[in-house]
């Protein structure tokens, strides 16, 4: 919002409203102006006050200057407000995802759900090439032929917004272009427009303001008026032009109406008509012409009392308030406006003190929303940079383990080089914990979730965080009564508590309280919009609080950060939090924190609810040998190392196995294959042919085939297309998980000791 051009506009228009107002405010000016001169002369009041049809049509035309302003000036606020709503939705990810997806035929139903989250009565989507892909409307009926032409003329028209008409309705609209990166991206994914509608409502405020009907038409269709009722007799030839001024008759009643364009420039014109009774007005300025009169005979007595009440009630406000928008351009919120007074220019003092103290809720809510995207932007651009390395390790770590396996069998359990072995095994898996803290950072980490009761979970973990706090903190827990259930990975959840109870006790190196509670919550819709991007509903909130030394902004900024710690070097990770950060946010709810320097700190977690019945833990179940088996196997990997190793686990128990470098090698080295495919082994991110695409067109060829995916992460977007009754398998995997899940895949039962290679 510019503030300088809104105040300079607002300095303008404060100067006309001591010469226009109402006729009640003009009838007063009139009537000082009349008394100074009656002082000289009589014959002048006189004059003045033999009103004609003339002076109708110019005091019509006044209001109708004065109805212009008015609306324009509700037209401007209303193109702030779809500005701020056009620049959000052109921001959510949601939007994003939906316009990379590249498939209409789910873009609009896909789409409702994102336009119902905003206050927009018109949402549209359009790809890059400017074609409407989704279209919603508040009043159904909007043809999207006419969406589709409004959208071509509409383009390019930034910030001061656009007119959207069809099936009689009238949208006042902002579009804003969808970039794939940041705001300074090159690359668009298309646009979205939000819009309001021009109804009665907007058509009454300014008939109000001005004290007579008004009615809008686009081009030469109606749109909407302020009469109660209107023939089709309104919209004759009389009023088909683009300027209208005269005497017309609508329903038996005579008009004095005068018309101007409101968007001129611009084709179809937007225009503004104003209208005025004629027996109304003539019986009035009859009125008007016997009280001059009457007045003129006291006028050179009352005329000093006058011209002072009329600079204290006019002259002294109206200059209050135009110091009141000077102070307001140079970004000063709280120059004193002085008391009201009742009058007309006291009601505009106090509707520009509202309008002031909107631009600067607004002014900070748009700083505080600039400040909460830029901390979401970057942390995705960390959480991708930091889910891509963990991707390749994983695959690195893969070929580690799998070989150091592949060792440990071939220099048997006598060799003197099993300590090696066991040194690399153990470092490899301390890699793996890094790898899938990485992970869990960025949202890539595949999680197990389950049904849980929150309260059982901590209660089981009561033992154990005292042991590891220290017998010096005071620790306590408050399960909350009647808690809901939560849907979370139970590992990941001890994990979050973990890491919070050990930062508590580093923050507490003297003693002091650690507190960890539940309770159920409802987060409203006034909660969210300060707390974005949280979404309005019922959670279960986990809270941790400790007595520590607390953290100042600028730490409390960068806490959920990989690799960011205030420990001494060699004490820590970084990855506590950002796990954390994680997890929560992986889990679909949200992570607060509430802290100051010597004042503790407090980690607020919110889960959503869920109505489904708790899941109970299964118990582990010992790892089982296999027999060396029989069958073939077609395996889709596109790193050679992670292939050839997973080629050799399954070769050396028995299986006949296919190679190919990515899924679409794979898919041709099946159809050429002489014996039939049992099991498909695939990893699901590959070039050329995904591992999703490779198994569906597997199964069409192969029915009873069966599949197990290969995966160390999930996508940023997700991925779907997974084939129903499929094996997972996480890297990084060893010889026997992988035979593990092959076995499985196939059905066969574990009996006799695998054998050594």
């Amino acid at each position: 919002m510019d503030l300088k051009k809104l105040a300079h506009s607002l300095r303008a228009h404060a100067r006309p409203l001591q010469w226009s107002g109402n006729l009640r405010l003009r009838t007063k000016f009139l009537l000082s102006v009349s008394t100074i001169i009656a002082g000289l002369t009589f014959a002048t009041l006189l004059i003045v006050g033999r009103a004609t049809e003339e002076q109708v049509l110019k005091s019509v035309e006044q209001d109708t200057r004065n109805s212009q302003l008015t609306f324009q000036n509700l037209r401007a606020e209303r193109q702030m407000e779809l500005n701020r709503s056009a620049d959000v939705f052109a921001t959510l990810p949601a939007v994003k995802e939906l316009m990379a997806d590249e498939n209409p035929a789910k873009m609009q139903d896909a789409s409702e759900e994102i336009w119902r989250s905003g206050d927009a009565q018109l949402f549209a989507l359009a790809d890059w090439k400017g074609q409407i892909v989704a279209l919603h409307t508040m009043t159904p009926g909007f043809p999207r032929s006419a969406a589709q032409e409004m959208m071509s003329h509409s383009a390019g028209l930034g910030d001061a917004g656009g007119w959207w008409f069809g099936a009689g309705r009238l949208y006042q609209v902002s579009s804003r272009a969808i970039q794939l990166g940041g705001p300074a991206s090159q690359l668009r994914l298309g646009t979205v427009v939000v819009g309001r509608e021009i109804d009665s409502s907007v058509a009454s405020d300014v008939a109000r303001i001005a004290l007579c009907q008004v009615a809008f038409r686009y081009g030469d269709k109606p749109v909407v008026s302020s009469l109660s009722t209107m023939d089709d007799g309104m919209f004759t030839s009389d009023l088909r032009s683009a300027v209208t001024r005269g005497k017309i008759q609508i329903a038996n009643k005579t008009y004095f109406a005068s018309s101007v364009n409101l968007t001129p420039g611009t084709s179809p014109p937007l225009t503004l008509t104003v209208l005025k009774p004629y027996d109304d007005a003539m019986a009035f300025l009859k009125r008007l012409n016997n009280t001059l009169i009457a007045l003129g005979l006291g006028a050179v007595f009352a005329g000093a009392i006058l011209v002072f009440l009329i600079s204290r009630t006019i002259t002294h406000p109206l200059d209050n308030l135009v110091q009141g928008v000077r102070a307001l351009e140079q970004g000063n919120y709280h120059y004193p406006l002085g008391p009201g007074t009742g009058d007309e220019v006291s009601e505009v003092t106090a509707a520009f003190d509202r309008m002031r103290v909107t631009l600067q809720t607004n002014e900070e809510q748009n700083k505080q929303l600039e400040s909460q995207l830029r901390q979401a932007q970057k942390m995705e651009a960390v959480g991708r940079l930091a889910g891509g390395v963990a991707h390749d390790f994983n695959n690195l770590l893969t070929v580690i383990k799998g070989h150091t396996d592949l060792l440990e069998m071939k220099l048997g359990t006598l060799s003197p080089a099993q300590a090696s072995i066991a040194q690399m095994r153990k470092a490899a898996d301390r890699a793996t914990a890094l790898t899938r803290q990485l992970l869990a950072f960025s949202r890539m980490q595949v999680l197990q979730p389950r049904v849980l009761d929150l309260n059982a979970l901590i209660a089981d973990l009561n033992k154990m965080l005292p042991m590891l706090i220290g017998e010096e903190i005071e620790y306590s827990f408050r399960p909350g009564e009647s808690l809901a259930r939560v849907k979370a990975d139970p590992s990941q959840i001890e994990q979050i508590l973990v890491n919070l109870a050990v930062n508590a006790r580093d923050a507490m190196p003297k003693g002091g309280k650690l507190t960890i509670s539940t309770r159920n919550v409802l987060l409203d819709a006034e909660y969210a919009r300060s707390h974005s991007p949280t979404v309005p509903g019922r959670y279960v909130l986990l809270a941790v609080t400790d007595t520590g030394c607390g953290m100042d902004e600028q730490t409390k900024a960068k806490i959920f950060e990989p690799f960011f710690t205030t420990k001494e070097l060699g004490k820590g990770t970084g990855l506590g939090l950002s796990t954390v950060y994680g997890v929560v946010k992986q889990s679909g709810g949200y992570i607060w924190v509430d802290s100051a320097p010597n004042e503790g700190t407090r980690f607020e977690i919110f889960l959503p609810q869920s109505t489904e019945a708790v899941q109970l833990p299964s118990e582990n179940e010992p790892a089982a040998k296999y027999s060396r088996s029989v069958g073939t196997v077609l395996l889709a990997e596109d790193q050679e190392a992670v292939r050839e190793l997973a080629g050799e686990f399954m070769r050396s128990n028995g299986y006949k196995v296919i190679e190919g470098k990515d899924g679409l090698d794979a898919l041709e080295k099946a159809e050429q294959a002489a014996e039939t495919i049992d099991v498909l082994v695939t990893d699901v991110v590959m070039p050329r042919m995904r591992g999703t695409e490779l198994a569906q067109r597997l199964k069409r060829a192969y029915p009873a085939v069966k599949i197990v995916y290969m995966s160390g992460y999930l996508e940023h977007n997700g991925e779907d297309g997974f084939i129903a009754d499929s094996a997972h398998l996480q890297k990084p995997f060893s010889r026997d998980s992988l035979l593990k899940k092959v076995r499985e895949a196939l059905g066969q039962e574990a009996d006799q000791p695998l054998q050594a290679i």
